[in-house]
């Protein structure tokens, strides 16, 4: 697989790999499956691992550790992970901690679970808007002076957020949801990024599987609560999904790999990692890297997929007061 470069020198797979469904939020999982995925991966080019503290409460560090134990490739791992959403006995429960005690805190405790002793790429989960930007970062800063990060980024963080970040420490990536239904980055933050060089790294760029013929619901299945999966707002979404399937098939594609394929097509400096624990969709996405859209069609996915098009929030309203936005 080719690379791409995020920031000024972090070269990464173009397709990395989200690891949280192998923990949390999509139903039940299995260990033995995800290491063998993640392995797969690996073997496969992908290079770029993705996961954060919160993710199943530690356990997605613990795994992604187990994983590289275990690992008997040559490929070089890179490794990125996050902090700052402290996780309650439910959603109503959890806040944001961008505290320099809690930083230090956090990035102790995931080089523990993670058996490294640093990491090549560590975001700011959510901003805490009880705490300067300037703080966080700035003791991020001293973890690279130190060794302990190789990288910073940011998440879910408006236009000005990452301009104040990006002047205390240089701002290797911004991650934030980005696909065919959810393009609110596209109007100022992308050309913001790439003015500043800064990379892009798209969370769900599948639509959390709904821009699939793969969607389906299981037991504990978070999307069952996220208002574009229910009731008028999800059968609206499902004709778009109809429309885009019917131009796939046209192009000797699966959906998924459209899908990807138009984050992919819109710029060199983003890197999307889409989640999955089931080695054919992980060969989907791999494939989807290969596939070039003209001009035409990336126009026709641009207009299907118009921002009015979409029809409920990317998340419940207690979660979207928690986006820097």
């Amino acid at each position: 697989m080719r690379t791409r470069v995020l920031g000024s020198d972090l070269e990464v797979s173009e397709i990395g790999l989200g690891c949280m469904g192998m923990s949390q939020s999509y139903g039940k999982t299995d260990e033995k499956e995800a290491i063998y995925t993640i392995h797969y991966a690996l073997d496969n080019g992908i290079n770029f691992l993705d996961t954060a503290d919160m993710y199943g409460n530690g356990h997605n560090e613990e795994l992604i550790g187990r994983a590289l134990a275990s690992y008997t490739g040559s490929t070089e791992v890179i490794i990125a992970s996050k902090f700052g959403i402290v996780n309650g006995d439910d959603i109503t429960r959890r806040y944001i901690d961008g505290s320099p005690k809690y930083v230090r805190s956090a990035i102790e405790k995931s080089l523990k679970r993670l058996n490294l002793d640093h990491l090549d790429l560590y975001y700011i989960h959510r901003i805490d808007k009880t705490v300067p930007i300037e703080e966080t970062v700035g003791v991020m800063s001293d973890l690279v002076a130190e060794g302990k990060i190789r990288n910073i980024g940011i998440c879910e963080a408006s236009l000005e957020t990452i301009e104040k970040a990006n002047q205390v420490h240089p701002i290797t990536a911004v991650q934030s949801e980005y696909s065919l239904w959810s393009r609110d980055v596209e109007a100022a933050i992308l050309p913001k990024l790439t003015e500043l060089g800064i990379g892009f790294v798209p969370y769900s760029p599948l639509g959390r599987g709904f821009l699939t013929t793969n969607f389906q619901f299981e037991e504990q299945d978070m999307r069952r609560f996220l208002p574009r999966f229910q009731d008028e707002n999800l059968l609206n979404n499902q004709k778009l999904v109809d429309e885009l399937t019917k131009m796939a098939e046209d192009m000797n594609l699966k959906t998924a790999q459209l899908t990807l394929a138009w984050v992919l097509n819109k710029g060199e400096h983003i890197v999307p990692i889409p989640g999955t624990t089931k080695i054919s969709h992980l060969n989907d996405n791999i494939k989807a890297a290969d596939v070039v859209l003209t001009a035409e069609q990336m126009a026709e996915l641009d207009r299907l997929f118009d921002l009015s098009a979409i029809q409920g929030t990317r998340y419940p309203q207690i979660l979207m007061e928690e986006l820097n936005l």
